[in-house]
């Protein structure tokens, strides 16, 4: 009840007090104005006068109970009133106190990070994901001062760059502030803002399913760490040093890997979708079941690279070295290989269909029963393939040079061969052929 509703009660009860006040007086002189009646007539008088003063006690008690209840009213709302500014108060106190508490352990922790001791450093930044996971407000602070604390305690040791130095590991606290950047909830991040870890060497560092998106790790050296199950989506890595690492199931969707040294990594059944790879080193790399499609190869090494049963659908490996590369089983559907080097490349049940093998380099290749299905292989060079079973329906042959190579059991149904260059290569069980036979020159047939 408002303080007004009160006031207006008041005035109410007030009202009837006054009129149940002179009631008596009314009433006395109503008795004695009355003497001269009949002795009937005083009666009925006495008796209305009885019930007159009944319902003026009555209406006496209900007003006294009013009365009190207006006033325990009012102080029952004094008594709220002060009761939730007590609370507000109190409320706003636990937050101050809690806010005091939280800068203090910041700014603890941050004075902690420069001590000498290696476990006092690990035992700050620790201290600091407890801050950020606390405070939203300081959470993105928190990030930013441990990636420059990596920066700023793992710079890139150029003499170090041998890969030879094996027992080298990352330093403890180095490794702390890393496991709390990976652990951090990346829907908190400031919008349009990376985390910049650029030019650092951890090397070695243990990041197993480490939550690396959208980080800035441009020329880092990553070295023979550990980052099986991690996520590196739409990470910038360009000119990054990957060397002997592990990424095993990594997701790498969209990351920016240009010009990045791969090389002898482990990339098995990785996510590589859409990923910027190109002039990026992946000689002897393997990446066994791994999803490229649609990803950027151009001018990439990929020498002696293992891509067993590997995604390379619409990939761009235009001008790539794939010298000595394992592709059986690959999928390679409306693959651009355009001037690739694929020179002693296995690409035994690979599928090849509609892909865009334009002056590439097939040179004793090996490519059993192998689906080129549409694919333009103008002016390709497969001189010493072995392409025996091989599927080439509607391929486009414009200028191919087939020479010594074994084409048994081929199907040719549809095949465009003008120009073909066949100088011994090996047609028995070709089927389909639908050229003159002066079109061959010096082709070996049963």
């Amino acid at each position: 009840m408002s303080a007004s509703k009160t006031d207006v009660l008041k005035n109410k009860l007030t009202a009837l007090a006054v009129v149940f006040t002179a009631a008596p007086m009314l009433f006395f002189l109503v008795f004695s104005a009355n003497r001269h009646l009949s002795e009937r007539q005083k009666i009925e008088s006495m008796n209305q006068a009885f019930t007159a003063s009944a319902t003026y006690f009555l209406g006496l008690a209900v007003f006294v109970n009013a009365y009190y209840v207006s006033k325990r009213a009012e102080a029952e709302q004094r008594n709220a009133i002060a009761s939730e500014k007590s609370n507000q108060l109190n409320v706003s106190n636990a937050q101050l106190a809690q806010e005091r508490l939280v800068a203090d352990r910041f700014m603890t922790a941050i004075t902690q990070l420069g001590h000498d001791s290696v476990a006092t450093r690990t035992g700050a930044i620790y201290a600091l994901e407890g801050v950020a996971n606390e405070c939203s407000k300081s959470y993105w602070t928190i990030m930013e001062i441990l990636t420059a604390f990596v920066r700023e305690n793992a710079p890139i040791n150029y003499q170090l760059e041998d890969e030879s130095h094996e027992s080298l590991r990352v330093r403890t606290d180095i490794q702390a502030a890393l496991n709390v950047i990976a652990r951090r909830d990346a829907q908190k991040d400031r919008e349009n803002c990376k985390l910049d870890l650029r030019n650092t060497d951890i090397r070695r560092a243990d990041l197993r399913k480490a939550n690396l998106q959208h980080l800035d790790l441009r020329g880092s050296y990553l070295c023979h760490a550990d980052l099986r199950g991690a996520d590196l989506a739409l990470a910038d890595l360009d000119n990054c040093n990957f060397v002997g690492s592990i990424l095993f199931e990594a997701n790498l969707h969209k990351a920016n890997l240009r010009a990045a040294n791969l090389q002898a990594a482990n990339l098995n059944r990785a996510w590589i979708c859409g990923a910027n790879l190109q002039a990026a080193n992946l000689e002897r790399a393997s990446l066994r079941g791994a999803n490229l499609s649609g990803a950027n190869l151009y001018k990439a090494n990929l020498q002696f690279a293992n891509l067993k049963i590997a995604n390379l659908s619409r990939a761009k490996l235009f001008l790539a070295n794939l010298q000595g590369a394992k592709l059986g089983k690959a999928n390679l559907h409306n693959t651009g290989l355009i001037g690739a080097n694929l020179y002693g490349a296995n690409l035994n049940g690979a599928n090849l269909k509609e892909a865009n093998l334009n002056a590439a380099k097939l040179q004793s290749c090996e490519a059993y029963f192998a689906n080129f299905t549409a694919a333009s292989l103008q002016e390709t060079d497969l001189c010493g393939a072995n392409l025996m079973g091989s599927n080439f329906q509607r391929a486009i042959l414009h200028e191919t040079n087939l020479c010594g190579a074994n084409l048994m059991g081929v199907d040719l149904s549809g095949t465009n061969v003008n120009n073909v260059r066949w100088d011994g290569a090996n047609l028995s069980g070709a089927k389909n052929l639908e050229f003159e036979p002066h079109q061959l020159k010096v082709a070996v047939a049963e």
